[in-house]
């Protein structure tokens, strides 16, 4: 092997080992000692190293988390439990436990329950899975299925990112063989986002994060897969074989030790507690805090610590007998069907949101829930004055789940006088709510906001009106006055209500050439609020240029994309000039927001707006580039396979410091390609489009010269 080839070697391991360490930090610890942006460019060197030399390729690496889809047509491979994965029996109050308790002491001739030890942990509402690693790899992962035979979705499993896909030898010797069993689980926050974005793109709403993590370990493409923020938390080790040193656990505590050492993941909650007292001071404590955990659980798995006692109780044939799920007080209430009610958002979506006669719910007066959309309405077979189910989601966000009881045929006499204030108006209802008894819900066929035609894009419908819809123009002056934007924050929803009531503002850039003199007389202003506005406009009239672009509402262009696009192009007018291919060069943005972005563009009123934001001495800060008069002061480069004597993000930052642009892919437009170890495809497509290729030695002498 030549020296080059094992600096290759040694390079690819360095970085492995390198992303791993950072990956259980992140997924496992919680914790991070580098940035997004560093470990980003760790992971992309070693992506393009493995690319551009197949011979360093690991099956265990951490870029190959993604496997390949499934053959069209092909389901998952059908595999037997080895250990059946049984039932665990569901207790309800204190009897039940105690009763259970009772059984178990009794069967081992115990006197006293404090002689019994047991670990319990919160019984999370995910999906079961078992996962068999052979010498520290994992080589299978199975759904728990029936119990008894599951299916094989390791390629969906290895996307899980906190997952290990090769055990950690670090702290004590890892077995040749260990079968694990634990629970996939999407924490109720990222569940919330995963929503916002399926729905932003026309994508059905999940239900819960349970039916989400259970549809996603189905799917036939890991690719797919990866897109789900899916954890995985071990709560159990039945096969443990060929320990080193003769290693043998004689508890459920010892054994949880060691998975910690391994580097698997458990959630942290877990306790043990000696005696029957404990265990239910435990369920009392995790039901009280059960909104404090970011998972959905229902309840508290108690199970015997000491494996010799575990095996003398053995099993049924459905459940085993070492261990109970206490479960927890029920969060599902009943109430009326009020109205439902047709918001329009920042977007000009329109989406159906219910109101209900107030209903406590966990401790919570609920009166509204969003409703999703039209079709959503639908499934849920509701009409106005419906008994309906609902439920806190996640024990914090209010949603109806289903019909009760249907309303009876004939209207209350009160009826009418039940209908909320804020969905009144001088002639009974305002525009687009549904509030008749036995009415069923449709879609109106204009904007309750503005009046305009509705357009029906999928299973949405939306208001086109962006320019002169108030609730669009609201949405996106807060937009605009966000943390992601002129970070204005003297200003909220309310005031510019007002604003947009009083003809102070007809465009989100009309809060820079307010009129103070009718600021003041607006209620509830008064001289000081004013001043404040004022003087806070006048400070943050000069924006940075990613947060300039993040706060003009462009589609898919918020705080990230809009820093991507503030690196590559020096000014404005540079962006505007800019088709889709030259956006297309940017890393991180593809076909479809290149498109969004060019359309955004070319809209005459965009540009109205842009124009009034200038007109108002709004000024943009562009990013510092570095002294400039180098080798590549306006020139494109690419990089391709390794160098020795920089790191990629070395290479990368030195173009930049000279006013040079890196991209990743080759076009045109590409002044040069340098080009580390073995050739590859974009050496190729080099020579092909007359690109100048530059080796590693010129590459230097170009960064280190005088310039050309």
């Amino acid at each position: 092997m030549s020296g080059g080839s094992r600096a290759l070697v040694a390079r690819a391991a360095e970085l492995r080992d390198t992303i791993l360490h950072h990956d259980h930090l992140y997924y496992v610890e919680g914790k991070t000692e580098i940035s997004d942006a560093e470990y980003d460019a760790l992971f992309r060197e070693l992506r393009e190293l493995e690319t551009e030399h197949p011979e360093l390729a690991d099956p265990d690496s951490p870029t190959q988390r993604v496997g390949a889809p499934l053959p069209e047509g092909q389901g998952f491979e059908k595999v037997r439990h080895a250990v059946p994965m049984l039932s665990i029996e569901s207790l309800f109050g204190r009897e039940e436990v105690e009763e259970f308790v009772t059984k178990i002491r009794r069967f081992l001739g115990l006197e006293d329950d404090h002689d019994l030890v047991f670990h319990c942990e919160p019984k999370f509402d995910g999906v079961s899975a078992s996962l068999l690693y052979e010498n520290g790899a994992l080589v299978q992962g199975v759904t728990r299925g029936d119990g008894q035979v599951g299916e094989d979705v390791t390629q969906n499993l290895r996307t899980v990112r906190n997952l290990p896909l090769v055990l950690s030898s670090e702290r004590r010797p890892v077995p040749a063989f260990i079968e694990l069993r634990g629970e996939v689980l999407i924490a109720r926050d990222k569940f919330v986002a995963l929503n916002k974005r399926r729905e932003a793109s026309g994508k059905p709403i999940l239900a819960n994060p349970r039916n989400a993590a259970a549809g996603a370990l189905r799917r036939n493409d890991p690719t797919e897969v990866a897109r789900y923020p899916l954890e995985f938390h071990v709560y159990d080790a039945p096969r443990i074989e060929g320990s080193k040193g003769g290693e043998r656990f004689e508890s459920y505590e010892g054994i949880l030790g060691a998975l910690a050492d391994w580097g698997l993941p458990d959630a942290g909650y877990g306790e043990r507690c000696d005696g029957l007292d404990a265990c239910l001071d435990y369920h009392a404590r995790l039901e009280g805090r059960r909104d404090d955990v970011p998972f959905e659980m229902d309840g508290v798995v108690a199970k015997l610590d000491r494996l010799d006692l575990r095996e003398r109780l053995g099993t049924t044939a459905r459940a085993t007998r070492w261990q109970y799920a206490h479960k927890f007080a029920a969060v599902e209430a009943t109430t009326t069907l009020r109205a439902i009610e047709v918001q329009v958002g920042a977007n000009g979506r329109l989406t159906p949101r219910a109101h209900v006669d107030p209903v406590e719910v966990m401790g919570v007066t609920v009166r509204h829930t969003t409703l999703h959309n039209a079709d959503h309405v639908e499934a849920l077979g509701i009409v106005v004055g419906d008994r309906v189910f609902l439920r806190r989601a996640g024990d914090v966000i209010p949603q109806i789940t289903g019909l009760a009881q249907a309303g009876k045929k004939k209207a209350p006499k009160d009826w009418e006088d039940g209908l909320p204030e804020s969905l009144r108006s001088d002639s009974g209802a305002r525009v687009g709510v549904t509030w008749r008894w036995r009415e069923a819900f449709a879609m109106p066929e204009v904007c309750p906001a503005c009046g305009t035609a509705v357009v029906q894009d999928g299973k949405y419908y939306r208001c086109p009106n962006v320019h002169a819809c108030p609730p669009q123009i609201v949405g996106r002056t807060l937009v605009l006055t966000g943390r992601g934007g002129f970070e204005i924050d003297s200003i909220g929803e309310k005031m510019i209500e007002q604003l947009l009531e009083c003809g102070q503002l007809a465009s989100p850039a009309d809060l820079f050439h307010l009129d103070p003199e009718v600021l003041v007389d607006l209620e509830r202003w008064g001289q000081k609020t004013v001043d404040n506005l004022v003087a806070q406009l006048d400070e943050r009239r000069h924006v940075p240029f990613a947060r300039f672009l993040a706060s003009l509402s462009i589609p898919d262009v918020g705080g990230a994309t809009g820093r991507l696009l503030a690196q590559h192009f020096a000014s404005w007018e540079e962006l505007t000039a800019a088709d889709e291919e030259a956006l297309q060069h940017v890393d991180g943005i593809g076909p479809e927001v290149a498109n969004k972005i060019v359309a955004w563009l070319a809209e005459e009123q965009n540009a109205a707006l842009v124009a009034r934001l200038f007109a108002g001495e709004v000024e943009i800060v562009y990013p510092q580039k570095g002294a400039g008069g180098g080798a590549f002061e306006g020139r494109t480069v690419v990089f391709t396979g390794s160098l020795e004597a920089l790191t990629r993000a070395e290479a990368k930052k030195s173009v930049e410091d000279q006013s040079g642009r890196v991209v990743s892919s080759i076009s045109s437009k590409t002044d040069y390609l340098v080009q580390g170890g073995k050739p590859g495809s974009k050496a190729k497509k080099a020579e092909e489009l007359g690109v100048q290729v530059l080796l590693e030695p010129e590459f230097l002498e170009k960064i280190q010269g005088p310039g050309v």
